[in-house]
């Protein structure tokens, strides 16, 4: 069984790439199940974002077999996988989800919420049923070691996310938020923090749209915004002057049409639009009209670049901090390797012992002496349990394979006994 990482991300494959192979949400568990099923993993989870999609699992299948079930059950192109996937096994399996969790492999170099997004990942394996104990304890190391990288380096201060990202790039085109109004559809984390920041800046009006009317209600009421319905944009999309989407639609939210229809009663004013949504909430043909800046996930790489070069030095920290995480965890899979042999020596000298105990209580039903019965005992159970070793330890010797002597001393003890009476 192998401890593998596989994905594709936003080094390696395109946004229409990461469109096809993205899971919403509510189909992961199914996903899940139905690998397992397949037999294509033993233990597995699936992490799922706007810039990755990536599957951990232990498994006898080889990377191509991880693929093609992808391919199948996301109905993708296989040879497009192939070209855009990286894979990893064992320590660099453990290192590459290390580095995801702690930010290192993120868009935005030290992103805050990756973190969650592994841990709600975790916690959907966990309740599907499908974790056992390799893949739960290599997230529990991720995770201690993802902690760590927080709370001993500066990654974490001053957090930039794509939200962050799509502010700033709203700042440049419209120098002065306080007399703008932006409507952001969804109410996620990400819409969360997106709005935050708006507020933070200024923004004079801020209009939450959501599927649910509750939940952008929620969010609205902490920022002093409005809430509306998705089927309530077209009669407040012209408002807008920023539109920042991210829903876990699989389907288009704003198309062509409605964006034309809003430019009009603008009076073709410009309207500044940001997709973070993986697949894409606003159709891309949006671009072509000539009052819209129409920007994606992909689009904001130019901004959060510049945000990389502060974060180099504590990422050098945190590599050093994975590093030896990673040595932990390799040694954690040494010490697994031992624990049937752990286990079978146990059980033999159990059997060992319980045959002795019961000719000891046997000798003493019959009348026997005690003493002389406990110590035939203990002189048995010494013999019984050097019989083997010993006699293993004299035909190495006799084939000239002092290596296990030196070892045997060293299993037994021996060494530190030979300096005791070398001392005394």
């Amino acid at each position: 069984m192998t401890f593998i990482a596989l994905g594709i991300n936003h080094n390696t494959a395109s946004l229409e790439i990461r469109e096809r192979v993205a899971f919403a949400p509510a189909e992961i568990e199914q996903a899940l199940q139905n690998a397992q099923n397949s037999s294509v993993a033993s233990e597995i989870a699936i992490l799922s974002t706007c810039n990755r999609t990536e599957i951990y699992c232990q498994s006898e299948s080889d990377s191509r077999q991880l693929l093609q079930w992808l391919a199948d059950h996301k109905n993708a192109e296989f040879e497009q996988l192939v070209a855009a996937h990286y894979v990893y096994q064992g320590g660099d399996a453990a290192r590459h989800m290390m580095s995801v969790a702690s930010g290192l492999d993120s868009l935005v170099l030290g992103e805050p919420q990756i973190l969650g997004q592994m841990k709600s990942c975790y916690a959907v394996a966990q309740e599907a049923g499908v974790l056992g104990t390799g893949l739960h304890d290599a997230f529990q190391r991720v995770f201690a070691v993802a902690k760590k990288v927080r709370s001993e380096t500066a990654i974490g201060e001053n957090p930039v996310s794509v939200a962050y990202a799509a502010v700033a790039l709203a700042q440049q085109i419209f120098s002065d938020l306080k007399r703008d109004t932006a409507l952001l559809i969804g109410a996620g984390e990400t819409i969360e923090l997106v709005a935050r920041h708006l507020k933070n800046h200024g923004i004079k009006r801020i209009i939450v749209a959501n599927r649910t009317l509750g939940n952008a209600r929620k969010l609205a009421n902490e920022l002093d915004a409005e809430a509306i319905l998705l089927a309530d944009i077209p009669d407040y999309l012209y408002q807008a002057d920023i539109v920042i989407s991210s829903t876990a639609s699989q389907l288009p939210l704003l198309g062509k049409g409605a964006v034309e229809q809003a430019l009009k009663k603008r009076k073709h004013r410009p309207m500044f639009m940001v997709d973070i949504a993986v697949p894409r909430d606003i159709e891309p043909q949006v671009a072509e009209l000539a009052d819209v800046y129409l920007y994606t996930v992909d689009d904001l790489k130019e901004v959060i670049d510049e945000n990389k070069k502060s974060r180099e030095e504590a990422a050098h920290i945190a590599r050093e901090i994975i590093n030896a995480g990673v040595e932990r965890f390799e040694a954690d899979q040494r010490a697994l390797s031992a624990v049937t042999v752990v286990k079978a020596f146990r059980q033999s000298v159990d059997g060992l012992r319980e045959q002795e105990l019961q000719k000891s209580l046997r000798a003493l039903e019959a009348g026997g002496d005690p003493a002389e019965i406990m110590a035939a005992l203990s002189r048995n159970l010494t013999n019984k349990f050097l019989h083997q070793p010993t006699s293993q330890l004299k035909k190495a010797s006799a084939d000239g394979r002092d290596h296990m002597i030196t070892e045997f001393q060293t299993l037994f003890g021996l060494n530190t006994l030979k300096d005791e009476e070398s001392d005394s």
